[in-house]
C-alpha cells in the first residue's frame, strides 16, 4: 500500500484574489500570517525566507508565479535534518468566487519518505496547515 502523498485544503475567503495574492506573496503578508518576518524575491527561482522569534527559519524556493492565480514553491520537509535535500511542493490556486476567492492549497511529495519520517512529516504539516490557513484568514480579516 502506498503512503499518502498530499495534503489538500480548500477555503472560501471574503476577499478578492488580488488581496489574497498579496497575502501569499509579499513580505508584509507572509511575515504576518506565516512567519514573524519575511523576505520575498517573487520570481521563479527566487526565494522567500521566513523567520520566527524562536530562531526557526524556513527557505522557500519559488517554482511557479502566475499572478493572481497560482503561487508554488518547494521547501524543506518537516522532521528531516537541516540540509536534507528532499523537499515537498506547495501550490496555492486562487479562483474568483463572487466578491471573494476560493483558495486551494495542495502540498505534495510526502510519498518519497519512508516510515517513520513519512508519518512525522505528513501529520506535522497537516496540523500546520490547519493552523496557518486559520492565521491567513485572520490576517485577511484584519485580526492579526
Amino acid at each position: 500500500m502506498a503512503f499518502p502523498d498530499r495534503i489538500e485544503r480548500t477555503i472560501k475567503l471574503a476577499h478578492p484574489p488580488e488581496r489574497v495574492w498579496a497575502a501569499l506573496t509579499t513580505a508584509e503578508g507572509l511575515g504576518t500570517w506565516f512567519g514573524q518576518k519575511a523576505e520575498v524575491d517573487l520570481r521563479v527561482g527566487g526565494q522567500a525566507k521566513l523567520s520566527w522569534d524562536s530562531g526557526d527559519i524556513a527557505t522557500l524556493t519559488i517554482e511557479r508565479v502566475e499572478p493572481p492565480r497560482v503561487f508554488g514553491y518547494t521547501w524543506p520537509i518537516y522532521g528531516l535534518p537541516e540540509g536534507d535535500p528532499r523537499r515537498t511542493y506547495v501550490e496555492f490556486t486562487l479562483e474568483p468566487a463572487g466578491a471573494g476567492t476560493t483558495l486551494t492549497m495542495v502540498e505534495t511529495g510526502f510519498a518519497q519518505l519512508p516510515e517513520p519520517e513519512h508519518k512525522t512529516a505528513l501529520s506535522g504539516n497537516t496540523d500546520g496547515w490547519t493552523n496557518e490557513l486559520g492565521e491567513l484568514v485572520a490576517y485577511l480579516d484584519g485580526r492579526l
